[in-house]
């Protein structure tokens, strides 16, 4: 079986490619995560966003609007 057929879903993002999955730039990344409203975690000197935390932050913005 081959396995390069099966797109691989990432499950972490970088902060770059979180900023583009929420719409939003680098800085708002950043201040969210200093905020504590979108998960993160470091390895070494990368910041890192597990892809989940994109929904549930998505998640919680849209609450806090309603």
């Amino acid at each position: 079986m081959d396995n390069t057929s099966t797109p691989i879903t990432p499950r972490v993002l970088r902060v770059e490619e979180a900023a583009r999955a929420l719409g939003i730039g680098r800085s708002l990344v950043y201040d969210l995560i200093r905020s504590g409203r979108l998960r993160s975690f470091k390895v070494g000197s990368r910041r890192l966003i597990p892809a989940a935390a994109i929904d549930e932050t998505i998640a919680t913005l849209t609450e806090e609007a309603a």
